[in-house]
């Protein structure tokens, strides 16, 4: 089994590059670090990055995971490929591009692009945001499925992933001891469905709610709770049909809770994605 340590970055690409950046830096309120060679790069702890927007195919969506060491690396490509994967591995300047030392990457069955990297390099300094959002990290995605089960085998049996809860046929899969890193939701086509940033409180969950509406960002679900991780949440709109969120106090499972832990099924309802009563405006979570 492939042992992910942690969620490391997304890639995205876009057709208006500066836009993307205005966004992120003056809506979602993370710090630009560097502009090269045709991308953007955004920080949002102390790792170098974790978000890159780039001039591409806005439908060009990649996420990266962390492995420890490069032994596992490449003891993850050849696991892989046993199990039918076509794995390439990332050459020198793509790796550079990345800000890693190594780097592979395959298409999950869905056709969703993941890498699995080596050796990222960190900051060294502490984040310095755009604007005040309150965040404290990048924390999880949500990912398209085009079959929930067959995903979720896929994840737990080859990348190391647990189910914390299920929302339907949708799974939701932590790595370490956060409740979720990566949520697979049923959809039409494959892609990063949401990218989710931790805040310090509620009251950045609520100043950004009233932020948002004057900047006449449309607010895709919330201000709210999960039932399943307990966080409460806000979803609103970015560049080229992205949701994003924002949301704090999410559910942590102990290594001692980990030994009798057991998942939990919810019904496909808005309530299952909300204990407070907001309906989602976001396809998948109305299916």
């Amino acid at each position: 089994m492939i042992r992910l340590h942690d969620i490391r970055y997304v890639r995205l690409g876009t057709r208006d590059l500066e836009g993307a950046v205005r966004y992120a830096t003056t809506v979602l309120g993370l710090e630009l670090a560097r502009k090269e060679h045709g991308a953007a790069y955004f920080k949002s702890d102390s790792r170098d990055h974790t978000l890159c927007y780039f001039e591409g195919d806005p439908r060009d969506h990649t996420a990266a995971f962390e492995v420890d060491t490069s032994e596992e690396l490449e003891r993850a490509g050849a696991v892989l490929e046993r199990s039918g994967y076509a794995v390439e591995a990332g050459k020198r300047e793509a790796a550079e591009q990345r800000y890693v030392r190594d780097f592979l990457r395959f298409t999950d069955p869905s056709g969703n692009r993941i890498e699995l990297v080596h050796a990222p390099q960190h900051s060294g300094r502490r984040y310095f945001p755009g604007r005040d959002a309150g965040i404290t990290g990048f924390s999880h995605i949500g990912l398209r499925t085009l079959d929930a089960r067959r995903d979720e085998a896929f994840w737990t049996g080859l990348l190391s992933a647990r189910v914390s809860d299920r929302i339907g046929e949708a799974p939701l899969l932590r790595i370490d001891e956060v409740h979720h890193k990566i949520a697979l939701f049923p959809s039409a086509h494959p892609g990063v469905q949401h990218i989710n940033h931790q805040v310090e409180s509620i009251d950045d969950i609520m100043r950004a709610w009233y932020q948002l509406r004057e900047w006449n960002v449309p607010i895709r679900f919330g201000p709210g709770r999960h039932p399943t991780s307990g966080a409460m949440f806000l979803y609103f709109d970015g560049p080229d049909g992205m949701i994003y969120e924002y949301s704090t106090g999410v559910r942590l499972i102990s290594a001692e809770e980990e030994k009798t832990y057991r998942p939990r099924s919810f019904p496909a309802v808005p309530s299952s994605f909300c204990m407070w009563g907001a309906k989602p405006d976001i396809p998948e979570f109305k299916s």
